[in-house]
């Protein structure tokens, strides 16, 4: 295909990196960059910890698109696709080649009352101006982004409850077994656990039963739903996201999707998976950019996410669904990380907490495919390295 004219739609980090990817294999036409947000191209992660405590105003990206020859569209929304075309807020855009980064946005909860949610940097900025000493925050959800947002809101003073559907933080997440692990990170906050909410009304949360929740802030952090409404008239293929091969390549001809949105095949773990992890907007676009140019790359990388909170660096690497066994090495009051293992004794996924050996070592050791003893693994002392059989 003679491509001379690539339209990105979304301009966070995928969007910026599948241009940079682009031009790194030597694509001279034109790139258009289409983004919702007036913002330049920033970083996410650190909206819900450097941006939310106060350590810093902005997380943007060093990218000079000038030198790039990007031709950024800041504050123009896509409202439809049909092939050859993308239909826009400032009218319709030609192209010969797509790349759909459009990421996802927040789910929130019934309710006439105000409440935050953190994607935005403008989100970011508005909730941390509520997050004052004295202050009663209502977090709902105790997944990842909830406990970040705890963890800023009992730093600055705040009184916080966290009203969780769930038997325990992260239950989603890791599940349950995991989740009971960091319940007594919660310790001088408020913890509603198998509680659900009800909606939000002025001036706090009103729980299934009756009970009101007073709050001067609530912030929703149940999830996200992949942003791709606005392809709903198109003839794409969508099932939670955008379906691509393992080639990131989508189902409407010259059309590829990076990111959050997209919902690829992995060989790796036989499954159809959507990671909404800063390193897949990250490593995606690569393969997006070299599919779109016509070479041959594939996208199966083993999922890698991380978090801060509660003073706990938390990283996980694989795909623990495709695990049999839960092992652990180190006690919940302590440094400890959780061990998944399939049934041939090969390491599935590693959750490390403060044992960032364990995340860099478990890395290796999925990417390598080796067995492990499972004797050895249980000894926290024993490097994971030093488990390969």
């Amino acid at each position: 295909m003679n491509v001379n004219h690539v339209v990105v739609v979304g301009a966070g980090l995928a969007g910026l990196r599948s241009a940079e990817a682009l031009r790194g294999r030597g694509f001279t036409g034109r790139i258009t960059l289409i983004g919702q947000e007036r913002h330049r191209p920033y970083d996410r992660p650190p909206l819900s910890k450097a941006v939310l405590s106060g350590a810093a105003d902005s997380s943007f990206l060093e990218a000079d698109l000038d030198a790039l020859e990007v031709d950024f569209w800041p504050g123009v929304t896509a409202k439809a696709l049909r092939e050859g075309v993308v239909e826009t807020t400032e009218g319709e855009l030609g192209y010969d080649g797509l790349v759909i980064a459009t990421g996802t946005e927040p789910i929130t909860v019934p309710g006439d009352g105000h409440q935050h949610v953190l994607r935005t940097l403008d989100d970011a900025h508005e909730l941390r101006a509520g997050l004052v000493a004295g202050a009663h925050v209502a977090i709902i959800g105790a997944g990842w982004i909830g406990a970040e947002v705890a963890t800023a809101a009992r730093k600055a003073g705040c009184s916080v409850t966290v009203i969780e559907a769930g038997p325990t933080p992260l239950a989603n997440a890791v599940g349950p077994e995991i989740g009971a692990r960091t319940r007594h990170w919660y310790d001088g906050i408020d913890l509603r656990l198998n509680t659900m909410v009800d909606e939000v009304d002025e001036g706090g949360v009103r729980l299934v039963g009756g009970e009101f929740v007073q709050a001067h802030v609530v912030v929703t952090g149940i999830g996200v739903r992949p942003a791709v409404e606005w392809l709903a008239g198109s003839d794409i293929d969508l099932h939670n996201g955008v379906v691509t091969d393992e080639h990131l390549r989508t189902s409407m001809p010259n059309v590829v999707a990076a990111g959050d949105c997209a919902a690829w095949w992995s060989r790796r773990y036989g499954v159809r998976l959507r990671v909404e992890h800063w390193d897949t907007a990250l490593g995606s676009p690569e393969v997006a950019a070299a599919t779109l140019l016509g070479e041959e790359a594939v996208y199966d990388p083993a999922p890698y996410f991380w978090s801060e909170q509660f003073g706990h660096m938390v990283q996980y690497i694989g795909h623990h669904p495709s695990g049999d066994r839960l092992l652990y090495r180190g006690e919940p009051e302590g440094k400890w990380s959780a061990v998944w293992l399939t049934s041939g004794d090969t390491l599935a996924a590693v959750l490390a907490v403060d044992r960032p050996r364990d995340y860099v070592q478990g890395r290796r050791i999925i990417e390598g495919g080796h067995r492990l003893d499972t004797e050895r693994l249980v000894d926290p002392e024993v490097p994971l390295r030093d488990c390969v059989v």
